[in-house]
């Protein structure tokens, strides 16, 4: 064994790895990137969930016992609504993920020792922060009880015992069996329909790597005409899906799908443009197959997977994390999905992640076109 040829092969792939600004990326900051991209999405308790009050008591009771429910982290009042309709318009437009209605005569009953009562309307498309709303809310509403009626009980020689548990009764809109897959499904066709863009960065990347592209650049195509025929095929592939995708949720695993199908057609077309034209920035970056690959599931798939709601709420993220998650068109098309399949909105409810959408495949496309005509050039 020869230790020069070692060492004069050492040199080459350390040649290769700085003279190669992508493979140095991914060998150098690939694994502190999805550390830290794992640990704040992992890591997550469920905090600052958002709720709305519809408080009909309106006394110094009822308003004692919202400052215990939304003491700390866990709860956090967005609204106080006036009706049953503010609480209908919130929870449409999922901006609340819980609803406390308290009822007349809620401080009256809690002296004459008939319990609480009140009910909780929890949003189903995100069934984790229901639950946690409705547990969180059911032990606050107990030490509140016993905070406040230990004493007086004590003083009149009346057992603890004879305090009733809070009379707390649930509502789930939207998915009331609270069945995870119809949280989940929904949420994963933003996942699912970016493995085109995967395609798109790895037929670049192999263009790049055996030397065709040049080739292909040698005839009187044009660019655009270049460009326009690589991506076409994929467009028509993942709209082929687009239409495939909802009929296996629905006819397989019996999701219900409430919304109008032209306007989920035309939002995941796109989506598409948005995450086909990060494929072709992937492409053109990298010279080789293996790395466009680990670079696509770092700025693609790795951010689907943690960062766009699906399995962990966007509320409980820390602030940087969620300002992250808006910058993908991943989460908007989630919110988008769930909305089209579970509550049926249309544009007027959607339209501030349509807009987001539509802004976020501008800029990306502008980029990937500015990108790609580099690397022609």
């Amino acid at each position: 064994m020869s230790m020069r040829h070692i060492w004069a092969m050492t040199r080459k792939e350390f040649d290769h790895i700085f003279r190669d600004r992508g493979t140095l990326f991914l060998v150098l900051f690939t694994p502190t990137l999805v550390l830290l991209l794992m640990a704040y999405a992992l890591i997550v308790d469920i905090q600052h969930v958002p709720i709305a009050v519809l408080d009909y008591d309106r006394s110094q009771t009822s308003l004692a016992f919202i400052q215990k429910i939304t003491a700390g982290q866990d709860l956090d009042i967005y609204a106080y609504a006036n009706s049953m309709d503010d609480i209908n318009n919130l929870l449409m437009r999922g901006q609340i993920k819980a609803a406390v209605i308290i009822a007349p005569g809620f401080a009256a009953d809690l002296q004459a020792l008939r319990g609480l009562k009140m009910q909780v309307i929890i949003d189903g498309t995100e069934p984790n922060s229901g639950n946690f709303a409705v547990q969180h809310i059911s032990q606050r509403a107990q030490e509140f009880i016993d905070a406040a009626l230990a004493g007086q009980l004590r003083a009149a020689g009346i057992p603890l015992t004879s305090l009733q548990l809070p009379d707390v009764r649930v509502q789930t809109w939207f998915n009331p069996d609270l069945k995870s897959r119809n949280a989940l499904i929904p949420g994963l066709i933003s996942m699912v329909l970016g493995f085109p863009a995967l395609s798109v960065a790895l037929t670049l990347a192999h263009e790049r790597e055996h030397g065709t592209l040049e080739q292909l650049l040698a005839t009187p195509i044009r660019r655009a005409e270049l460009l326009l025929g690589k991506i076409v095929p994929y467009i028509a592939v993942g709209l082929l899906n687009v239409v495939l995708i909802p009929i296996l949720a629905i006819a397989w695993f019996r999701i219900s799908f409430n919304g109008s199908f032209p306007l989920f057609f035309a939002l995941s077309a796109l989506f598409l443009f948005a995450v086909l034209s990060m494929g072709m920035i992937v492409g053109v970056f990298m010279r080789t197959q293996a790395a466009a690959l680990a670079l696509s599931f770092l700025v693609i798939f790795f951010p689907g997977f943690f960062l766009t709601g699906i399995f962990f709420p966007l509320a409980s993220m820390p602030e940087e994390m969620r300002m992250e998650s808006l910058m993908l068109p991943g989460t908007h098309y989630a919110i988008i999905t769930r909305g089209l399949f579970l509550p049926g909105v249309g544009l007027d409810v959607l339209w501030p992640h349509v807009l987001a959408l539509l802004g976020l495949g501008i800029v990306i496309g502008a980029f990937s076109l500015h990108f790609v005509r580099r690397a022609l050039d």
